[in-house]
């Protein structure tokens, strides 16, 4: 079975704030994991890298706790005991209030169709067990080091392309465009940097969370997706070989 860490915004390694702007001293973790042992030992090597941490055994107690207090930071598997873990994804990247929470998945599957949907679902990064505490620790950090509070962010218009980032809403030519979550993250890259090259590095950190090698197909997919979704503004997206897309007005 699995977890589910909440990091709020009180990086005990980071000088972060929260939403009214008050500096926060401590980061607490919110594990939600069925599996006692798992929870303990999680529990355990947070709390010793500097957290605070409340632990919860499935996703009713958590969803309570949340309304209590916003998390910044979740860490979660896909199998719980009263609600799949992708539709705690869901639910959290829907809500207004949480959807800029990181969320780390850390889940028994293995097979890269898992990894792909956790992360088209708005997981930021996603770990397989087993794995090191270290591994664990250093990626509850690095999520934190990126995660700031987001400003209301305008709506972005390149050419036909327009994207309201806050509403997740795109249109080309005036006409709608469906996107998953990570479709829209990475045409959300592409437009706020229009006309510069990103590496595919770049891509993966921003959007995926992740450099690991493996992933590097996962890119490859989502720009022929975007393509064919944004049909005629499509070819705005541009390949450059060897290094990564860039994103002209045609």
């Amino acid at each position: 079975m699995g977890s589910f860490f909440v990091v709020c915004r009180k990086g005990a390694f980071f000088s972060l704030r929260n939403d009214t702007g008050r500096k926060i001293d401590m980061a607490l973790i919110y594990i939600v994991e069925d599996d006692k042992n798992i929870r303990e030992i999680e529990s355990f090597a947070l709390k010793n890298a500097g957290y605070e941490i409340q632990g919860f055994v499935c996703a009713k107690d958590f969803y309570h706790a949340v309304s209590r207090q916003r998390p910044d930071l979740a860490l979660l598997d896909i199998m719980l005991p009263d609600e799949d873990g992708l539709e705690i994804v869901r639910k959290l990247r829907g809500d207004r209030m949480t959807k800029h929470i990181p969320i780390l998945m850390v889940t028994a599957k293995t097979t890269e169709i898992d990894k792909v949907k956790g992360l088209d679902m708005g997981a930021d990064d996603y770990m397989t067990k087993p794995f090191g505490v270290m591994e664990l620790i250093s990626r509850v950090k690095a999520l934190l080091r990126r995660s700031q509070i987001i400003p209301e962010e305008e709506v972005i218009q390149v050419g036909p392309v327009q994207m309201d980032q806050n509403k997740r809403k795109v249109s080309a030519y005036g006409e709608g465009c469906e996107l998953t979550y990570k479709e829209s993250e990475l045409l959300h890259l592409l437009m706020q940097n229009a006309g510069i090259v990103i590496s595919r590095d770049v891509i993966l950190n921003r959007v995926w969370g992740t450099d690991y090698e493996g992933e590097s197909r996962t890119i490859d997919m989502h720009i022929k997706t975007l393509r064919k979704k944004l049909k005629d503004a499509g070819s705005m997206i541009q390949t450059v070989r060897n290094v990564g897309y860039v994103f002209n007005e045609n």
